[in-house]
């Protein structure tokens, strides 16, 4: 059995291959943490060298849905596999397809997946590879998702699995489903800002995948967690900000419209929501400022009115700081993707 995680100075992803896997699954997931690691360590050269392996159960050499041979850099019969700690992060592709006849005849594989979690692995399954999971257990009771055509044999096979077809992305500790590649591509950003930091995240995002995206947080199933807090009081107070983005109050005044003074309203939001109220307030603001601006004809200033920011040049600075770039520049970013 391999030995526990410790912290290193590398972070080390497996990407499992074994036949009819989809090749994109694989490659798509590696340029995009080159990218990051990359973009980090031009400005700090300590940060964490990434490590990728395809690992196979025993075949070295693998041929995808596609027909591309794929080359296994260990296998679980080598040593190397016996005598080293788990990868921080394992990422389970999608197959082509009925997944049945590659879980049957991959019994090892699924069991090192169940040890390698226990030992404090991430695990990211993807479409049909979610299958995986769900076969070793790690999903009994817990939340999932999977490919939109597969989700009525998923339901039969693991009845157990509390799974969110409505959901392109869940999250169960350190468990992700994706239900497709582009999911794929924002639990791939959100690890990026965990370990490489946010601005590398976003540069790899704008690089990748700059169309209108949903951030990771608003469209995953975060099991046990999300705006299912305890606060009912909060969370009347979030469905009020979200629903009145314009408004001239202040939210001294918001937390006294609702008869909390300033000091109990910082305290409970920041323990119920895990975010300071200002910060949520103003992350509210530029989203929406980000939709507007990708999807309608309204003029920089129109927007800014829209999400309370009577000066323009206040929503400029903040969209610089948070996304270094103007309104303007994203508007023009994001509307290349955009089709009539």
């Amino acid at each position: 059995m391999p030995n526990k995680r410790v912290k290193t100075d590398e972070l080390t992803v497996n990407l499992l291959i074994y036949p009819h896997v989809l090749a994109t699954g694989l490659t798509l997931p590696v340029e995009m943490l080159l990218a990051g690691e990359a973009f980090a360590r031009r400005y700090d050269k300590s940060v964490l060298t990434l490590n990728t392996q395809f690992l196979s159960e025993s075949v070295a050499k693998i041929k995808s849905r596609a027909g591309i041979t794929m080359i296994a850099d260990i296998t679980l019969d080598s040593e190397l596999v016996a005598r080293t700690v788990p990868p921080d992060i394992i990422i389970v592709p999608s197959l082509w397809r009925n997944p049945r006849p590659v879980l049957k005849s991959h019994q090892k594989l699924v069991a090192w997946l169940k040890k390698c979690w226990q030992q404090g692995s991430t695990l990211i399954g993807v479409g049909t590879g979610v299958c995986f999971l769900a076969e070793s257990g790690l999903l009994d009771n817990h939340s999932a998702t999977t490919h939109w055509h597969y989700v009525d044999q998923f339901k039969r096979d693991y009845p157990q699995v509390d799974l969110k077809p409505d959901f392109f992305i869940t999250q169960s500790e350190r468990i992700y489903c994706a239900a497709s590649l582009n999911a794929l591509a924002d639990i791939i950003v959100h690890l990026i800002a965990q370990h490489y930091g946010k601005e590398a995240a976003q540069n790899v995002e704008r690089n990748f995948s700059h169309e209108i995206r949903k951030p990771y947080e608003e469209q995953r199933y975060l099991e046990g967690s999300g705006d299912r807090h305890a606060d009912e009081l909060i969370a009347e107070i979030q469905f009020w900000l979200r629903t009145n983005l314009n408004t001239e109050f202040t939210l001294t005044e918001i937390a006294k419209q609702f008869g909390m003074s300033q000091r109990s309203f910082t305290r409970r939001f920041k323990a119920a929501t895990g975010v300071r109220a200002t910060q949520y307030w103003q992350q509210l603001r530029i989203e929406t400022a980000k939709e507007l601006l990708a999807s309608s004809n309204l003029t920089i200033q129109e927007i800014a009115d829209q999400v309370g920011y009577q000066d323009q040049g206040h929503l400029t600075r903040l969209f610089k700081k948070d996304l270094h770039l103007t309104p303007k520049d994203y508007r023009a970013m994001v509307r290349k993707k955009l089709f009539s």
